[in-house]
């Protein structure tokens, strides 16, 4: 007997959910398959421009970083990705971490207190939940997309008059937030960001907006969905995204006023403690930056391919989640149906996410496609080919 005997009895439990997760160690063309999986929404992951600033910034500051942003980690790269991740969104300043992860976490541990209320959807990212959980504040989930549930949510439990922002005083320090996903990861709908952020400005709450599946992709030049809805600048509107998504590269950052980034500077764990994002990664970041800003149309062809497969999906009978983003979410059911119907993707030559408990909830498993800016009309075709052999599996049909 041991005190990790019950892990057994754990993997049997999933094995039968049909919820074993194991790792596929990939060669570097994905196998041979058709790459809809991966969030490389622009196609930038394998870009010659973002591979050469990648490698050229290994050779002059080395393959890491060295320490955390406030010992030596912090480099003039940093500061180029900071100032024009901070110029293309509208916000006054950026802040990069080393993942998204890591950002939700900076800025939902920093911003509140034990007296603090935070308000989160229903569907928000793990790194969310893990955030509410860690910080001191009170966390209250709410219905998904669902402004009114926030805003009862907000009034039911707050403990106090809604606080007064121009006497405050060491009894009021920290921030009421309402905190959602911009593009939701799974099935790739959209947060109703303009109406959160008016229940935010007249409550003097603060809404915490993470475009992890946003920035690059919505908007008419990838800004992100604040931007989009016209909300920025904003001092009561703080952004969180990663970098390994549109951006190809790796790594996180907080975008938002500047009394935020400084106070995340002051107070927050993961930039505090946490060695700095590699400067190969940076510069991976902002050369994709660049092109985006350079090539307006990535985005607006990234949108436009993930309409096409939604549009496949729904002529086959197949449910799907009609995308705001480049993602794809088709309603499949059970977590063995699902884990069926990724297989039957790759036998026909393309790679899916397969999306299960705990990532969906029971009943809801579903496959995941990224609709990437460079697909070409062969990949859709094998796309659709796929997606019919799924429909097939579904309805019993040969």
């Amino acid at each position: 007997m041991t005190g990790l005997d019950w892990l057994e009895a754990f993997r049997q439990q999933r094995e039968a959910a049909g919820l074993r997760r194991s790792l596929h160690y990939r060669d570097p063309d994905h196998d041979g398959l058709l790459d809809l999986a991966s969030n490389d929404y622009l196609g930038l992951q394998r870009d010659p421009r973002v591979v050469a600033a990648a490698a050229e910034a290994a050779t002059v500051w080395g393959a890491g970083s060295g320490a955390s942003r406030l010992v030596t980690g912090s480099t003039q790269l940093h500061r180029e990705l900071e100032q024009e991740l901070a110029a293309f969104t509208g916000t006054q300043s950026a802040l990069v971490v080393s993942s998204g992860y890591l950002a939700n976490l900076a800025v939902i541990t920093a911003l509140t207190t034990p007296e603090c209320v935070i308000v989160s959807d229903a569907s928000n990212h793990a790194s969310i939940i893990d955030a509410c959980r860690l910080a001191t504040g009170q966390t209250h989930v709410v219905a998904h997309c669902d402004p009114a549930a926030f805003a009862q949510a907000l009034s039911q439990h707050r403990g106090t008059a809604t606080r007064d922002t121009n006497h405050l005083d060491s009894d009021h320090l920290g921030s009421d937030l309402l905190v959602t996903d911009a593009i939701f990861s799974a099935a790739g709908d959209a947060a109703p960001v303009a109406e959160l952020a008016d229940l935010a400005r007249t409550s003097h709450a603060v809404l915490v907006v993470d475009e992890a599946h946003a920035l690059g992709v919505v908007g008419h030049r990838g800004q992100g969905a604040a931007a989009a809805a016209g909300l920025l600048p904003a001092d009561d509107i703080v952004m969180t995204a990663t970098l390994s998504k549109a951006l190809a590269a790796q790594g996180g950052v907080v975008m938002g006023s500047q009394a935020v980034i400084d106070h995340l500077i002051d107070a927050a764990r993961p930039v505090i403690f946490d060695t700095a994002l590699a400067p190969p990664s940076v510069a991976a970041a902002l050369a994709a930056l660049r092109i985006v800003i350079t090539e307006p149309d990535l985005p607006n062809r990234a949108r436009a391919n993930a309409a096409h497969l939604a549009e496949l999906a729904t002529s086959m009978g197949l449910t799907v989640t009609p995308p705001d983003a480049a993602v794809v979410g088709i309603t499949i059911g059970s977590a063995q149906d699902a884990v069926q119907a990724r297989d039957i993707c790759a036998e026909h030559g393309v790679r899916v996410g397969c999306f299960r408990p705990p990532s969906v909830p029971d009943g809801q498993s579903l496959l995941r496609l990224t609709a990437r800016a460079n697909l070409s009309e062969p990949d859709l075709a094998r796309t659709a080919a796929a997606l019919a052999a799924v429909a097939r599996s579904l309805t019993g049909s040969s």
